[in-house]
């Protein structure tokens, strides 16, 4: 190959999974209140992360995914069953695809190629042969790659300077006849429906759209990139959901912005994952986070796992709770223990973790900004006999109040500001009992909205799940003891262009 680059890798090892492209699944229903599905999410309990099996995806063979089995709710998820086992990996197990160093590289017959009816496009890091015929989305993909690799250099930490050589060979096929003729298709290649990286070599099928040819292509980079210059890629999870999160991009003719959750369906064509999860939380199958961590490796055989894995990664990458301890983690590629060690890294915020998980789960749209609905769920403090009062921003999801509520005492929400909801066409401005001019889950857009989550909850889900309404003012008397939190209705994708603040007064009532 022209990198010259040398792995740091094992003889153990194996060839990264393929990627799963699905059409986007319809629309849930975002009408319906969040009250109604707490079930499916119970699987993740109070008391810290379990002990995670490690897996090895080298069994992993790259077939096209099955139709989707059907799963009950409060189960983890459909299809495959991921198990959360107590104890020790057993010995020998490893958790990644890794490096292949008894793989020798392809050579191309340059002059066989063209006799299959191939053409070879040249960038700086990828050497592109297709079949397909000279089109400007098609001859612009060694461009894209070559852009990817400083984003690569950046999110892994390797030296930009070390990977200037660094160089993949691609066969992006129409016809998979004519790559068989032309010997480079290898015999020992799984079978695969979508995409396939090992080494320094991709396969890819042509695509129905545009962008998930693209991201396609950045996906299975992804997976070379990881395995040659780190080693490995980690668990499934983590090496499906890291190569779906670089993946997912935008392009605007000139660049390629890696690592964006997309802003709507029209912009991600047959990327389909967020249609997906708002599909399975609608019908009562979401998945749980210790599910998703617990994958193995046949677990990608079907185009679900790669939703959920893509989901956590940005919900870990994105937080900014998570992020500089998720941005540790391609240090541990090659640990046998990976998930006990990831689980190690988060032990003393696990349950708040769980907790941010089941608020992505239950919300995501296209857009969502993760950073905004981010949750601060540190326990408030008491709060003091005469009242208090707290600012809430628009332009965020659930805020902390800072104050604890007693269990059996009532108390009385007022709300008073103005604040900014929309600004196209114009500035739509709102008052604590929202714009009925526009619903958002079956309430007035920017409507208040509030929750108190208990101190200790028996229910594995958190409150916010289950919002009341408070508009103007109301009268709460919580059940248990707990932290109140408050936000103003609106979409966890929307929030960028709402602006201001309100003010919640929260006074302690006398019995009367």
């Amino acid at each position: 190959m022209a990198s010259g680059v040398e792995p740091v890798g094992s003889a153990h090892a194996s060839a990264t999974d393929s990627s799963a492209a699905e059409p986007d699944g319809g629309e849930a229903d975002r009408s319906a209140p969040l009250v109604d599905r707490p079930e499916q999410l119970r699987r993740e309990g109070a008391g810290g992360p379990a002990h995670l099996e490690v897996v090895d995806s080298s069994a992993s063979s790259g077939n096209p995914p099955g139709p989707e089995q059907p799963a009950r709710p409060g189960r983890p998820g459909a299809g495959s069953q991921p198990r959360a086992v107590p104890g020790e990996a057993s010995a020998g197990a490893d958790s990644a695809s890794r490096f292949q160093p008894h793989v020798s590289p392809m050579v191309v017959d340059a002059e066989r190629a063209a006799r299959a009816g191939l053409r070879r496009l040249d960038g700086r890091h990828l050497t592109l042969w297709t079949d397909l015929a000279p089109d400007p989305e098609v001859d612009i993909l060694t461009r894209v790659f070559d852009q990817a690799v400083p984003q690569w250099c950046e999110y892994f930490g390797i030296d930009a300077a070390a990977a200037a050589d660094w160089h993949m060979t691609g066969f992006l096929m129409g016809e998979r006849a004519r790559f068989v003729r032309a010997g480079l298709l290898p015999e020992d290649l799984p079978p695969f429906k979508h995409g396939y990286s090992r080494n320094y070599e991709l396969w890819l099928y042509e695509q129905p759209s545009t962008y998930y040819r693209r991201l396609l292509l950045l996906h299975e980079g992804t997976h070379g990139f990881m395995n040659t210059r780190l080693g490995g890629c980690g668990p499934p999870w983590y090496m499906e959901g890291v190569a779906e999160l670089l993946a997912t991009h935008r392009w605007d003719g000139k660049r390629v912005v890696m690592n964006v959750v997309p802003a709507s369906r029209e912009e991600s064509p047959m990327w389909g994952r967020i249609g997906w999860i708002q599909d399975k939380w609608a019908e009562g199958h979401a998945m749980s986070l210790e599910g998703v961590l617990a994958y193995d490796a046949r677990a990608h055989l079907e185009p679900g796992p790669y939703a959920w894995c893509w989901a956590l990664a940005a919900l870990l990458d994105h937080h900014p709770e998570y992020r500089d301890r998720f941005r540790r983690l391609p240090r541990l590629v090659l640990k046998p223990d990976f998930n006990r060690r990831f689980a190690r890294m988060f032990a003393d915020d696990w349950q708040q973790l769980v907790y941010n998980w089941q608020i992505l789960v239950a919300n995501l749209e296209y857009g969502y900004d993760v950073q905004r609905m981010a949750v601060d769920f540190r326990p408030g403090q008491p709060l003091p006999g005469a009242g208090a009062s707290v600012v809430v921003a628009a332009d965020r999801g659930w805020q902390n109040s800072g104050w604890r509520l007693e269990a059996g005492q009532q108390y009385l929400l007022q709300a008073s500001g103005r604040y900014q909801v929309d600004d196209e066409p114009k500035t739509w401005w709102c008052e604590p009992n929202g714009v009925t001019i526009r619903y958002y889950r079956g309430l007035p857009l920017g409507i208040l909205l509030g929750a108190v989550q208990p101190d200790v909850d028996p229910d594995p889900t958190t409150a916010l799940l289950r919002p009341i309404t408070v508009g103007l003012g109301r009268t709460i008397e919580p059940e248990r003891a707990g932290t109140l939190f408050l936000r103003i209705n609106d979409s966890g994708g929307s929030l960028d262009d709402n602006a201001g603040t309100l003010t919640v007064g929260v006074t302690p009532q006398q019995p009367p």
